[in-house]
């Protein structure tokens, strides 16, 4: 059986403006590899937590099929085998937030590297952030501990 391995939590600091129109944000970064359970994880946590599952490859994947310019460059970056530039990225995870009523988000697939994370909190600069890193089979009771405690406690 696999573990899920907690990160120390991030608080970044309070704002009254970011690039989400002054929008408060929770976010918690799911993080692991390919099998790894992030999507079973993240489904059961917007069912049982009410966050907003945004997948960053679905968010790419989309951009890519709408055949914009955008799109484009974005496709061309994977089949290289390069990382999408963190502003591209940032700019649809950001536009789904601003298009979404919830102000609790799941971010699968994202950040890749350390610039990815301090920019996404540079634009996003969310009131609280968390990152999970899930291993095989992890354990969603591990998992939904800390966001019923999260929860209790805000």
């Amino acid at each position: 059986m696999g573990t899920v391995v907690d990160a120390p939590a991030v608080v970044a600091e309070e704002v009254t403006e970011n690039m989400l129109g002054g929008k408060k944000v929770t976010a918690v970064f799911v993080l692991g590899g390919p099998g790894s359970g992030k999507g079973t994880q993240c489904a059961n946590i917007v069912e049982h937590f009410g966050f907003t599952h945004l997948s960053a490859g679905d968010l790419l994947r989309a951009e890519i099929k709408s055949g914009s310019e955008n799109g484009t460059m974005i496709e061309n970056m994977i089949k290289e085998g390069k990382i999408v530039p963190s502003e591209v990225t940032i700019k649809l995870l950001q536009e789904a937030m601003i298009k979404n009523e919830n102000d609790k988000f799941l971010i699968d697939g994202f950040p890749r590297n350390e610039e990815n994370r301090a920019a996404f909190e540079n634009v996003v600069r969310p009131s609280f952030l968390y990152t999970k890193f899930v291993d095989s089979h992890a354990s969603l009771r591990n998992y939904c501990s800390f966001l019923l405690v999260t929860q209790m406690n805000s």
